[in-house]
């Protein structure tokens, strides 16, 4: 005669295949999710201080100035790319055509902080010329 019903709760010590095979991969994404999961975003490191202290070349107006000027919620952060470069990129609410609009400008500072290069500009998630870019910066920045 077979008997159906509850024969108790979970033995503790014994570990089936079964277990085994729900374990391992729960503990492998737990390490993927620890090392490259959701990070904080790196707000002050002397990246960003060089970019803030950087000067547009024909204007002495740093570029931290001439953001905060014309920009409302000025947020700068670091992040390095996959490939090693560092970057520090702007985010902040810049007049564009005459209305306020999200802007994203990233910098590329070079390993010895010697140099700036410019990035990426997205204005309201939408990627910008290189042209676009280089005029809406040289506007930002004419003292």
């Amino acid at each position: 005669m077979i008997k159906y019903g509850y024969k108790g709760g979970w033995e503790m010590g014994k570990l089936s295949k079964r277990n085994i095979l729900w374990i391992i991969p729960i503990g492998i994404i737990g390490v993927f999710w620890y090392f490259y999961g959701p990070q904080e975003d790196i707000t002050d490191n002397e990246y960003i201080t060089y970019v803030k202290n950087y000067s547009i070349e024909n204007s002495n107006q740093s570029l931290e100035t001439a953001f905060a000027s014309a920009c409302e919620n000025p947020y700068w952060v670091y992040f390095e790319t996959q490939k090693g470069q560092d970057v520090v990129e702007f985010k902040g609410d810049c007049p564009i055509n005459n209305k306020k609009a999200k802007v994203n400008v990233q910098f590329l500072v070079d390993a010895n902080m010697t140099t700036v290069k410019y990035g990426a500009m997205l204005v309201d998630s939408k990627m910008q010329e290189e042209t676009d870019r280089d005029s809406f910066l040289l506007a930002l920045t004419k003292d």
